[in-house]
């Protein structure tokens, strides 16, 4: 999957939407927008009220020209459709790809087949080998590979799946690049992640969010409401008419009638709506981003509450060494020695720091130690402590070294019948006032001292949550850590508020308690444990790289599993709803401004004083219209062509700024109502002038 952003203007791009947008005339596709539907049945009444005058041997050059420019507002409302779709078809192609007819290996009846991938259902078990294709959605159950996600990510450096942690789920279409994996199928055919990312790339299922479903009954409601208005306008028109001893009929005419009414509906919002929706969805799929529904983008723009891990989100990850303090009466070097071999059985990143850390201080390697002579206690997440027991050659323990978080190397001292030293306390306490984090070392003759874990702030990460804050939106830090070190951290990280020593238990009731204050909630996570949370939370960002129970419970899924990216998920929310309201905004205001283009115009001679041609009507003729069918055919084109020139704005979106959503709609109603009312004025004025030098209105 490509990363660059799509080019709107590309030109095969244009075509291939030019085309759609013929294909989507179809009755049944336009009834899915009212306001549309109701253009594009008025393209059909001025088109046969043309071709019926036409047999009666009266041709209209004003009313064919109605015809054309309201097919035209129907055809333009489709292409802005069509090209959102459209922006996302690279992506769609390079995941058709993917779907090439595979082969598993299925395991029934403890025997090994080979049978068609579309044959596999939920809960098979099969097996993958190097340069084997992935053929199913699926959760390692055994072993562990290297696979190949370039496919969906566009990155090609391979990703270590392995039974039994959180990097367990594997997708369909992706390949094996070495070892071998057994995996249960998770997923049915047809319903595959790759089916539902080409499902909603295409736009093809996108189901309409409630905003949308809002907003489309205002606008029904305002069709109906112009809809009555238009209709009771011939009749008051013949009223009129008869008491003034005017004739209207060549004025008030069913093209005009229906031009009217399109150009007093929101044409504007009802033919780019659709194509904003589309756009948000694709924008979050550029950013490697894939939201099972357009809900979810919606309700990001809605979040006020951001739950944020510490880990890898708002720092850079590995804890890592980077001190040896010694207890009094001790020497550096001395604890870094039995730092270093009591790390040895360590394999997680902050151990291997420790080993490295005292080869750079004191040129200290592992000391090489047969079986015989020592026994290594590997680092678990239930004791958290590592260690060594050195023997003597008659087999007895000559020494132990532990080295561990604090309360363990605690509990252990005092066990063993020995004290934790005030000073080492101290130090302690020291080290997680400043955000990191304190190991402790000891041996049979007590506690050694302590070694400084610090995990690194991410570079801009404080001016991010600044901006978040300017939207109303309150940050919240989710960390394993102790009570003292989360509150540094998120000092100095800039968050609002901070969840230590936190269990999934912790996280869901945080969660439910947000939402019960009336809060839209935000969460990542990758492990089957953050399922519950992810289900939970209003935005839910599931890790690509992990478990199967993770990407269900969440609502969107992060391909590259970055959790900085919820950050920019939000700000794609935002942006959304903000092109929404910009461009609601807009359309209705121009509505507004038709009003006065042509009403005036087509009524301006009614009643018309003595002596004049004008009646109290042409006083609101404010642009001066040069008659009642230049007005109505300036305004129709106008409306056509509006749609066109906002189409790179529904596709792009707004300009993002961090404000609040009361500075947001002021400066909607500043630029977007403002100019949606000043713009009709200019532009139907200039192509009123126009119609009137070629003559087209006559």
């Amino acid at each position: 999957m490509s990363r660059r952003d799509s080019n709107m203007i590309d030109r095969a791009l244009v075509l291939a939407a030019l085309k759609d947008s013929f294909g989507k005339l179809k009755p049944k596709t336009q009834m899915r927008n009212p306001v549309m539907f109701v253009t594009y049945v008025g393209a059909i009444l001025t088109t046969i009220s043309f071709i019926g005058g036409f047999f009666r041997g009266v041709t209209s050059a004003f009313e064919l020209q109605i015809s054309v420019w309201l097919w035209f507002t129907v055809i333009f409302a489709n292409f802005a459709e069509a090209l959102a779709e459209g922006r996302g078809k690279a992506q769609d192609e390079s995941l058709k790809r993917t779907r090439i007819q595979l082969f598993a290996r299925l395991i029934k009846n403890k025997k090994e087949i080979r049978v068609p991938a579309t044959e596999l259902r939920k809960d098979d078990i099969i097996i993958c080998e190097g340069n084997d294709i992935i053929p199913a959605d699926g959760e390692v159950i055994e072993g562990i590979a290297s696979v190949d996600e370039s496919a969906i990510t566009g990155e090609s450096a391979p990703v270590i799946r392995e039974s039994g942690g959180d990097r367990s789920a594997v997708t369909g279409g992706t390949k094996v690049i070495s070892d071998r994996i057994v995996v249960r199928v998770t997923s049915e055919p047809g319903n595959a992640f790759i089916d539902r990312m080409i499902a909603l790339i295409e736009g093809a299922k996108r189901q309409k969010t409630p905003n949308e479903i809002a907003l489309g009954i205002v606008l029904a409601a305002l069709t109906i409401i112009f809809l009555l208005a238009v209709t009771t306008l011939k009749f008051f028109a013949d009223y009129s008419g008869a008491a003034s001893s005017q004739d209207l009929r060549n004025v008030v005419t069913v093209p005009a009638l229906t031009a009217l009414f399109v150009c007093l509906i929101p044409t504007t919002i009802g033919g780019l709506l659709s194509a904003i929706g589309i756009a948000g969805i694709d924008r979050l799929v550029r950013r490697n981003v894939i939201a099972k529904s357009g809900r979810a983008v919606e309700a990001a723009g809605d979040i006020d509450v951001l739950l944020l891990d510490k880990t890898g989100t708002i720092t850079l990850g590995n804890r890592m060494a980077t001190e040896f303090i010694p207890a009094p009466m001790y020497l550096t070097q001395h604890l870094a020695e039995a730092a270093q071999l009591a790390s040895l059985a360590d394999e997680t990143p902050e151990g291997r720091s420790i080993v490295v850390l005292a080869k750079e201080k004191f040129d200290l390697r592992a000391q090489t130690l047969t079986l015989s002579q020592a026994r290594f206690i590997p680092f678990s997440a239930q004791t958290r402590i590592s260690g060594v027991d050195i023997f003597e050659p008659d087999g007895s323990i000559a020494l132990r070294i532990r080295k561990g978080a604090i309360d363990s190397i605690r509990s252990y001292v005092e066990q063993n019948g020995g004290v934790f030293p005030d000073e080492v306390q101290r130090v302690v306490e020291a080290i997680s006032a400043t955000g990191g984090t304190p190991l402790a070392v000891a041996d049979d003759t007590g506690v050694l001292g302590v070694i400084h874990l610090k995990d690194i702030v991410k570079g801009g990460i404080k001016e991010r949550f600044l901006e978040l804050r300017k939207m109303g939106i309150r940050t919240v830090m989710i960390t394993g850590d102790n009570p003292l070190t989360a509150m540094a951290i998120a000092a100095e990280a800039g968050v609002d508020d901070f969840i230590a020593q936190a269990t999934p238990e912790t996280k869901l009731e945080r969660i439910r308690q947000e939402q019960q204050n009336g809060h839209l909630v935000a969460m990542t996570g990758d492990g089957t444990n953050d399922a519950p949370a992810l289900a939970q939370a209003d935005v839910g960002v599931a890790m690509n790289t992990g478990t199967q129970a993770a990407r269900e419970a969440g609502n969107m899924v992060d391909l590259d599993s970055n959790p900085t990216k919820l950050i920019q998920i939000v700000e794609i929310g935002k942006q959304l709803l903000m092109t929404r309201g910009a461009l609601t905004t807009f359309s209705i205001a121009n509505d507004v401004a038709k009003y006065f283009a042509i009403l005036p115009a087509m009524f301006g001679t009614l009643y018309a004083f003595s002596g004049t041609n004008n009646g109290p009507l042409a006083a609101l003729n404010i642009m001066h219209l040069h008659s009642p069918q230049s007005a109505i055919l300036s305004a129709v084109i106008f409306n056509a062509l509006i749609i066109i020139a906002l189409i790179p704005l529904a596709l792009r979106g707004v300009a993002y700024r961090a404000q609040t959503a009361l500075l947001l709609l002021r400066r909607n109603l500043l630029m977007y109502g403002l100019g949606g009312l000043l713009a009709p004025f200019i532009g139907i004025k200039l192509i009123d002038i126009i119609i009137t030098l070629f003559r087209l209105a006559s």
